[in-house]
């Protein structure tokens, strides 16, 4: 059944984005890209690969406040291989590649799950901070109250849920399940737990959404003139189709759900063709990205071993 959900959930956003796509075809068709918006196009390139390299630097705060003393530079370059493989199916395989690593550089097994857990609950909670900020320049007037008070109240069910007080009770009964199946363990009683709450990652991931969002408002810029007031509805659009990407399964990597709802909630504000085109160049950029993080990562651990 959840097999069959996520082909739905796919097939329903790539039907969505080949609608657009044929509805706005002529005018994506005459849209030209001239030297200054290549070289916008270039520096947009540049502040997502800056975003990824962020957010692995922000994981190794995430273990430092497990109790786990790591490598910034080693970790970074692991985090920066591991990411492309988020667009595998499955939408696991970064996540795993983590935790092996992790464990390889003796990393508690229990902490290295619990930040790779970590880290996009933080995300998500950065994101929902941004849309709450941002939602009124994107929600239909006669629907704001109502979802102000849905991500009022899903900030802080999540803003709650990574508060040691609740998260430390969680670790501690899923480690005493599992010592339960287990009949020998040589780990410690309490492995790890956070001893405060998480603020700092918590702030590293606020800068990571907003460096990727202005990758995607670069890109817009790059496409079409944009007003500084138009900002904060780019912003808490981007956040919003994110955030959507990142939970709703079967999307590889967010693909084809956050094309989808990003164009949903900019078409009525900026012109179609330019919207469909910002996104669909925005997925190209994000993946050259990664994929340029992932081979510079690999080029200098080369590099340090020779």
């Amino acid at each position: 059944m959840k097999q069959f959900l996520r082909w739905i959930i796919l097939g329903g956003t790539l039907f969505f984005l080949a609608k657009a796509l044929k509805d706005n075809w002529i005018g994506v068709t005459a849209i030209r890209i001239d030297g200054v918006g290549w070289a916008i196009i270039a520096i947009a390139t540049g502040v997502t690969l800056l975003a990824h390299t962020w957010a692995g630097w922000i994981w190794t705060w995430i273990l430092q406040e497990l109790n786990q003393p790591v490598s910034p530079p080693q970790f970074i370059q692991v985090y920066l291989k591991t990411n492309i493989a988020k667009y595998l199916p499955g939408n696991i395989w970064h996540y795993y590649g983590r935790i092996v690593a992790a464990k390889n550089a003796n990393v508690s097994a229990g902490a290295a799950t619990l930040s790779v857990l970590l880290e996009p609950l933080l995300m998500l909670t950065a994101a929902l901070i941004i849309i709450v900020l941002c939602s009124s320049q994107f929600a239909a007037a006669n629907s704001t109250f109502v979802l102000q008070i849905l991500q009022l109240l899903s900030l802080a069910i999540v803003l709650c849920a990574i508060h040691p007080w609740f998260l430390n009770p969680v670790i501690r009964f899923l480690y005493k399940l599992k010592a339960k199946k287990s009949a020998v363990t040589t780990e410690p009683t309490v492995p790890f737990s956070l001893k405060s709450y998480p603020l700092r990652p918590l702030l590293g991931e606020l800068s990571f959404m907003i460096l990727r969002a202005t990758g995607f408002i670069l890109t817009m810029f790059a496409l079409g003139s944009l007003n500084v007031n138009q900002l904060p509805l780019l912003l808490g659009a981007f956040s919003c189709a994110w955030l959507l990407g990142l939970v709703i399964p079967g999307a590889p990597g967010g693909l084809g759900v956050f094309e989808a709802t990003a164009y949903e909630l900019l078409r009525h504000h900026f012109p179609s063709a330019v919207v469909f085109s910002a996104i669909a160049l925005y997925r190209l950029i994000s993946i050259l990205a990664e994929t340029a993080g992932a081979a510079l990562a690999w080029l200098d651990e080369r590099l340090a071993k020779s």
